[in-house]
C-alpha cells in the first residue's frame, strides 16, 4: 500500500466507527441461539425488541425455537416479554402454550402478563393443560393464572384437558393439579356439555371419577 493509499484509508476507517446496529443479524442469532452474537448486536445499538415481516421479535424467535440462553440474553437486555406477533402470540404465551419451562419462567420473572390472551381468547393455562405440560400448567397455577377463564371457544382448561386429550396419565394429573386449584368442574362449554360429561362420553372413567369427586355434574 502506498503511502498516499495509506494517508486516505486511516481517516475513512476512524470515521466509520463502531459496527452499526443490523436487526437482521440480531434476528439471525436469535434464530441461531447464539446468545454471544445476540449480546454483540445488542452493544451496537441494535433495540431488543427488532421485529422481523410477521412482527415477531428476536425473543419471540428464540422462543419458538426453545433456545433458552438467547432468550435469556435478550430478556436481561430488557426484551418485552409481552411483546405480540401478528397472530397475537407473545414470548410469555407461547412459551406457556409449547412447554418451554425455563423460557416461561423468565418472561414470569420479567414482568408476564398474565392476563394477556391468545388468539383464541385463551391464557397460556388453557393450551398447556391440553398439550399436557404438567410442568408449566403448575406453574402458572403457582404465578396465579385465571384457572376458570373461558375462550372464545367456551372452554376452560379443564375443558381442554378433556376433550383435546387422551384421557392419560398426564392429563389426569393435570385435572387434578386444575381442581385443586379452584377450577369449577361444571363450567360448560357453549352446548352446555360438563367436563364431566364429556369424559363420561368419551371413555375416560378415570378422569370423569376424579371430576365427579369434586363436585363435577
Amino acid at each position: 500500500m502506498t503511502g498516499l493509499a495509506r494517508h486516505l484509508l486511516i481517516p475513512a476507517l476512524l470515521a466509520a466507527g463502531p459496527a452499526a446496529a443490523d436487526g437482521a443479524a440480531l434476528l439471525r442469532a436469535a434464530a441461531s441461539g447464539d446468545a454471544v452474537a445476540i449480546q454483540s448486536e445488542l452493544a451496537t445499538g441494535t433495540p431488543a425488541d427488532t421485529r422481523n415481516t410477521k412482527g415477531e421479535t428476536a425473543l419471540l424467535i428464540a422462543t419458538h425455537l426453545n433456545h433458552v440462553e438467547a432468550a435469556r440474553a435478550l430478556i436481561e437486555a430488557g426484551a418485552d416479554v409481552n411483546a405480540k406477533d401478528g397472530i397475537e402470540d407473545t414470548p410469555y404465551l407461547y412459551a406457556g402454550a409449547r412447554g418451554h419451562l425455563e423460557i416461561l419462567r423468565l418472561t414470569l420473572a420479567h414482568g408476564a402478563d398474565l392476563t394477556d390472551l391468545n388468539r383464541f381468547g385463551g391464557t397460556a393455562l388453557i393450551p398447556a393443560a391440553e398439550r399436557g405440560h404438567v410442568e408449566t400448567v403448575r406453574e402458572l397455577i403457582a404465578a396465579g393464572v385465571d384457572v376458570n377463564h373461558v375462550n372464545r371457544l367456551g372452554w376452560t382448561a379443564l375443558m381442554e384437558a378433556v376433550i383435546l386429550a387422551d384421557g392419560g396419565a398426564r392429563h389426569q394429573q393435570i385435572v387434578a393439579l386444575l381442581l385443586q386449584a379452584g377450577a369449577d368442574p361444571n363450567i360448560a362449554d357453549h352446548e352446555g356439555v360438563t367436563p364431566r360429561q364429556h369424559a363420561e362420553r368419551m371413555g375416560f372413567d378415570a378422569m370423569a371419577a376424579q371430576i365427579a369427586a369434586e363436585g363435577g355434574r
